[in-house]
């Protein structure tokens, strides 16, 4: 069998194109740092959600909480919202807690723990764990399932699943998880301290 050489057919090994591995890894290079400032601004703007919320509360700020009625003047940060729950499986149980002082400070502690970290990129894993049991303690409270409130008026809930509440959960966990404070934030030099790295649940 005659075995015939075409000088045009390229059958051996080509090696890949150096222009086109560089463009494709600073294509990759630029997504990863782009990816990295959204989650980095994500983190702040999710903070200062926290962090005012405590500011407005201790203070009253003319927001959500009346001037004359923060936690400096003497009102009970929590006693509106869990006062206010008139819905689901543990409303007689937040009426109960609404006033007590032990909630008022573990809500407004929880406030400015998670706001501070997410603004400073530290302790992302503890904020996440906080802010999600915070998150649904609040869904519950508001419990989106129910199209009716206890005295028989329309709850207007407009999902009986997913709220504002299930996002910010989401949210933290997404934070903690893509080690969001190493952007913008204090998270590389609060990584390399001794008692963080051999306890890496505070990272």
């Amino acid at each position: 069998m005659a075995v015939h050489d075409h000088p045009h057919r390229h059958l051996g090994f080509r090696p890949p194109s150096l222009r086109r591995t560089g463009t494709a890894e600073a294509s990759v290079t630029t997504a990863t740092a782009t990816t990295a400032y959204v989650f980095a601004g994500l983190r702040i703007l999710t903070g200062f959600v926290f962090l005012w919320a405590f500011l407005d509360k201790t203070f009253g700020f003319r927001y959500a909480t009346q001037s004359g009625n923060g936690w400096i003047d003497g009102g009970s940060p929590a006693k509106g919202f869990l006062g206010g729950v008139a819905v689901g499986p543990m409303e007689s149980t937040f009426h109960d807690w609404a006033g007590a002082a032990w909630a008022d400070w573990l809500f407004m502690l929880g406030l400015l723990g998670i706001g501070l970290a997410l603004i400073a990129g530290i302790g992302l894993r503890l904020a996440a764990v906080a802010g999600t049991a915070m998150m649904a303690l609040m869904w519950i409270a508001e419990w989106p399932p129910a199209k009716h409130l206890s005295d028989g008026s329309a709850s207007m809930s407009t999902n009986p699943f997913a709220d504002y509440h299930l996002v910010y959960a989401v949210v933290l966990i997404a934070l903690a998880a893509a080690g969001a404070g190493a952007t913008w934030g204090l998270g590389r030099a609060w990584a390399r301290l001794p008692f963080v790295s051999r306890n890496r649940w505070l990272l």
